[in-house]
């Protein structure tokens, strides 16, 4: 648990990130669909406002600069967490200084959490009395779905604002600060930057202003011992490779695998090349993709093309005998198919209309003429009885009934008029055609 006011940003040692961490709204940059004129967390930072709050987006966004700034409006203790490293005992503790805090300082205290998805749901459950009582002033960070990851009791006496990837002219004025600043920033220790090399870095950011600063204080140290101006081979140093944005367990990994599905089922093999590329890239199991592409082809493209389905499982299975990376091409194959493939979500809707017409028609008994007669009881009481092998009829086709009795007959499925449910649909029009004609002979006198 650390306490400050603001953060210490005159300490020369400190890294360059936490030095050029903004010390008022003015030199916030981005996040206006927040903080612009007007906006609500703006006037709730403004006016000091204690409400507890839910600050969710990717990392170097700003969440921990905007709880401290709610904190030096409000003139609050300002306590800061990592759920990584706190549990319920240190929540007690927190509470406990709170009480004292506001009893003998007259001082509202915000707590803030740091990665507060980590949280589990007791320790979740351990703030909302408090919360509730405005014992502290909650501002809890994260990088996931608060949905998913906070417990609905909490999230509902929470605010919650989403903070967005910074811009790159955004990035491009962090830095320009960073290496202008005399007193903060690296304008001392370095003899400039290449116009190349500083889009380099915004370009390589990610919209990190954190990423963007540290790789900037490596660049420089590194062409400060060539006494030279921070050059394009100095960034590609510092920077090394760039980390992938993902997280199997979080939003990204959903928005990731739902951008996909929808590229295949939008007939778009470079897009769903694209997407599957950047799963690969951010460490995704190759075999959760192709799991989903299993749905894929009887989901979206089902009796379009009724090869789609073999052919990713033999994909699938290619790639459980051989691995990475050269079974990653077998999952290429496979997707690339799928994208191509004609899309017929036919077989999904037929299942659902026939699954929501059982509710209603659970109880109706099978027709005798279908039903099993293993036994020599049930022959006698007729199971089976004027049952028509439709083998022996010509055209292995008898067109009886094989709906309940007391039901009218139904139509789930309608192929599409595209790839081989064409064909399916000449045959049920042809099957439909000879059970028109069956019955209307069964009917004649």
């Amino acid at each position: 648990m650390t306490l400050f006011s603001q953060s210490d940003t005159t300490n020369q040692n400190a890294p360059l990130a936490e030095r050029m961490r903004p010390q008022n709204l003015s030199e916030v940059v981005g996040q206006d669909h927040l903080l612009g004129k007007g906006r609500a967390l703006r006037n709730i930072i403004e006016q000091g406002i204690a409400v507890s709050l839910i600050l969710k987006g990717p990392p170097g966004t700003g969440k921990t600069t905007l709880a401290r700034l709610i904190a030096n409006h409000m003139n609050a203790t300002f306590i800061e967490y990592s759920a990584v490293l706190s549990g319920v005992k240190q929540i007690r503790d927190v509470v406990d200084f709170a009480i004292s805090n506001r009893t003998f300082s007259d001082k509202n205290t915000v707590l803030f959490i740091d990665e507060i998805h980590r949280f589990n749901k007791m320790q979740q459950d351990a703030f909302l009395p408090h919360v509730e009582k405005g014992t502290i002033t909650l501002v809890g960070a994260t990088t996931e779905n608060p949905s998913f990851e906070i417990i609905p009791a909490l999230l509902s006496r929470c605010k919650v604002f989403t903070l967005k990837p910074l811009e790159k002219e955004d990035i491009q004025k962090v830095l320009t600060a960073a290496l202008t600043d005399n007193n903060r920033g690296i304008s001392n220790e370095t003899a400039g930057i290449d116009d190349d090399a500083l889009l380099m870095i915004v370009g390589c950011s990610g919209g990190d202003a954190r990423v963007a600063l540290n790789t900037l204080e490596l660049a420089a140290k590194l062409s400060a011992q060539q006494n030279d101006r921070i050059l394009c081979n100095h960034v590609e140093e510092a920077l090394q490779t760039k980390p992938a944005i993902y997280d199997k367990a979080g939003d990204h990994h959903f928005n990731l695998i739902s951008a996909f599905h929808k590229s295949v089922r939008g007939s778009d093999p470079d897009a769903a090349l694209y997407w599957f590329c950047r799963m690969l890239d951010g460490g995704e199991d190759p075999l959760y993709i192709s799991r989903r592409m299993i749905r894929i082809a009887s989901e979206d493209i089902g009796l379009g093309d009724p090869q789609a389905l073999p052919l990713v499982l033999a994909a699938h299975e290619a790639f459980r005998i051989i691995g990475s990376p050269e079974g990653e091409l077998a999952l290429v194959q496979a997707l690339l198919y799928l994208a191509t493939a004609p899309k017929s979500n036919a077989c999904e809707s037929a299942f659902k209309k026939a699954a929501e017409r059982t509710t209603d028609t659970s109880d109706l008994p099978v027709p005798i003429h279908l039903r099993n007669a293993p036994t020599r009881w049930m022959k006698s009481e007729g199971y089976g009885e004027d049952y028509i092998y439709d083998h022996n009829v010509e055209g292995s086709h008898s067109g009886q009934k094989f709906f309940p009795d007391d039901m009218k007959e139904e139509r789930y499925y309608h192929p599409k008029e595209f790839g081989f449910e064409r064909e399916i649909l000449k045959r049920l029009k042809w099957w439909q055609h000879r059970r028109q004609e069956r019955r209307k002979k069964v009917d004649e006198p």
